[in-house]
């Protein structure tokens, strides 16, 4: 059970808890930031010493000692100094290695999302670690000791006070005009760099299409627009903050300059004496220091700020998993009750649905072939079943459980999933068919590769199971989906759902493809194959009719497919005939 003191606010979001985690850290840098800025005076202190003591008697001893004190002081100033970076530099490093897995899990959510928001939770927290690891945060832990300066400077004369006083002020309303200039255009550069970021990715994994298609000076051209704005924009509100910054660093030693002749004027009447004079003119300009730096680093103030807010909305929708009941293995048994999935929209109202009224019931062993015209909804089912997407209405159940009910890596090792775009991931083929498992079992994955048909193709390959993909081999579309394939069929899943899995197959690939999905069931798993392709539904045994999205039929496939064929004036018998030679037409076949 927590203390007291660990509990935490459940309104706050994980960059607010993680931050208030290091409490004791931000009293140490506040602790360092006091003695730095003590220590400070040292200069200041020792300059009146030499003026008003040892000029004065002449004294060779004092100046030594004096020396001495210094030296020491100036030793822990540097001493310090180290500890408040070092500080800093460790919580910035703490927060990143804390959040930075919730940041690329948000990332890879945003993928799933029908309408992803352009967010870089990653970069923005890469960005704060940056600022909090910066020199440009301690000068916020030297703002409050401003009015100590200041204060200190009064008490030599308050003139001189008065003069940095207004000092301060001028100061302060150029960073609150910098503040006021800069924001919406930095907010809008920071949006149009997210689209040209996104675009260029987009790019890259196209990079063949764009190349072969002659689209690389249209996207070269797109994407530099994208990337104008951006620069456009951020000179924008840097040409107003150059100006600010530079009229501020100006006045400032303008009036260090001024508390200095005005130290004079007041020392020639011998108001204050000689040490007193240069002492101000320091302290004046350590009191407007602070502010200097931070009106230096406003831009990056800014940046940060905007991504600190960025990562509270982003992270709060990806906190830890609660701690689910441990349910026992499914056996794949799927129930679908009238499903329901909506295209988001601002007004929930006029949101459209991408499927609706899909109601079926699937047992252990069964095979479903789910069929339609392109735009029917079969890839969006897949997504649904798989537990991809949430249905806005209607459930989907796994041995009567609906999915929100099974913690989500659990749930994941009873499905297999090969996507519409197959794309393996950056590593070995051995890591890829074993879902990156970091205690994967050889034989467990030479098992899957057999099941696929696709052992002998990776032996072929130079590495064989242990080439990198991507690094050290280059592998075809087929081949692709062949290896994504074993990935989908690794330890016999109990669902295993294949959208279009034999679009970029062979003939013997197809003959594979439908032994493999007869030996899933034999093993007990459940299969639902998205056909495109009549040769992909030859190991089934249920169909599913899809049409706009909505289910036009569903049952044992020899009944299905006889009431397509009457439904054409055609004999039962014909029916295989009738999805061969017309694909383009049936929409048992799923093809447009």
């Amino acid at each position: 059970m927590l203390s007291a003191s660990e509990k935490v606010d459940s309104s706050l979001s994980p960059p607010q808890v993680a931050l208030r985690k290091y409490r004791s850290d931000w009293v140490a840098v506040t602790v360092f930031s006091c003695a730095i800025n003590v220590l400070m005076l040292t200069g200041p202190i020792f300059m009146l010493q030499v003026y008003d003591r040892v000029l004065a008697s002449r004294s060779i001893p004092t100046l030594l000692v004096l020396y001495l004190l210094i030296v020491f002081l100036f030793a822990l100033f540097g001493v310090f100094n180290f500890f408040r970076t070092r500080v800093l530099s460790r919580v910035g490093f703490r927060l990143e290695s804390e959040l930075m897995t919730s940041a690329q899990k948000m990332r890879l959510y945003q993928f799933l999302s029908i309408s992803a928001p352009n967010m870089q939770p990653v970069t923005d927290l890469s960005r704060l670690r940056q600022f909090i690891s910066s020199p440009a945060l301690a000068a916020f832990f030297d703002l409050p000791w401003v009015p100590i300066f200041i204060g200190v400077v009064f008490y030599m004369h308050p003139w001189l006070g008065w003069l940095t006083v207004f000092g301060v002020i001028v100061i302060t309303l150029f960073t609150i005009a910098n503040e006021k200039m800069s924001r919406r255009k930095l907010s809008e550069s920071t949006r149009w760099e997210v689209e040209s970021h996104n675009f260029s990715e987009t790019s890259g994994r196209n990079a063949e299409a764009i190349f072969s298609m002659g689209m690389i000076t249209n996207t070269l051209n797109y994407w530099r627009k994208l990337k104008t704005n951006s620069l456009g924009y951020a000179q924008g509100a840097m040409g107003v903050s150059e100006v600010l910054m530079s009229m501020s660093q100006s006045i400032r030693l303008l009036l260090q300059s001024s508390i200095l002749g005005l130290g004079c004027y007041l020392a020639v009447f011998e108001i204050i004496t000689p040490g007193m004079m240069i002492a101000a003119s320091i302290i004046g300009g350590r009191a407007l220091s602070p502010i200097d730096r931070v009106v230096g680093n406003w831009k990056n103030f800014l940046m940060v700020r905007q991504s600190y807010k960025r990562l509270n909305i982003a992270l709060s929708t990806v906190g830890d998993a609660p701690n689910l009941t441990q349910l026992p293995q499914p056996k794949g048994h799927m129930r679908v009750s009238n499903l329901v999935k909506l295209v988001p929209a601002a007004d929930e109202s006029k949101s459209q649905a991408i499927l609706k009224g899909i109601d079926f019931e699937l047992h252990p062993g069964d095979g479903l072939g789910v069929v339609g015209p392109s735009a029917s909804g079969k890839s969006s089912l897949a997504k649904v079943l798989t537990g991809v997407w949430r249905p806005d209405r209607g459930a989907v159940r796994l041995d009567g459980a609906t999915y929100d009910q099974w913690d989500t890596d659990q749930l994941g090792q009873f499905i297999g999933y090969l996507p519409q775009t197959v794309e393996l991931m950056h590593g070995t083929i051995k890591a890829n068919i074993s879902r990156f498992e970091p205690e994967a079992n050889d034989e467990d994955i030479i098992a899957a590769a057999k099941m696929a048909n696709v052992h002998d193709l990776i032996m072929a390959l130079p590495g064989g199971y242990d080439a990198v993909i991507g690094k050290e081999i280059v592998l075809s579309g087929g081949q692709t989906q062949r290896i994504a394939l074993a990935r989908a069929v690794y330890k016999v899943p109990k669902l295993i759902v294949l959208d279009e899995p034999n679009s970029n197959l062979d003939a013997d690939g197809d003959a594979s493809l439908s032994l493999a999905i007869q030996r899933l069931r034999d093993a007990g798993s459940t299969v639902i194959v998205m056909a495109h392709r009549p040769s992909a539904i030859k190991s089934v045994n249920k169909i599913l009719m899809l049409q706009g999205g909505m289910q036009k039929d569903f049952g044992e496939k020899k009944d299905v497919l006889a009431r397509v064929t009457a439904a054409r004036g055609q004999g039962v018998g014909k029916t295989n005939d009738a999805l061969e030679k017309a694909p383009g037409k049936s929409s048992v076949a799923g093809v447009s």
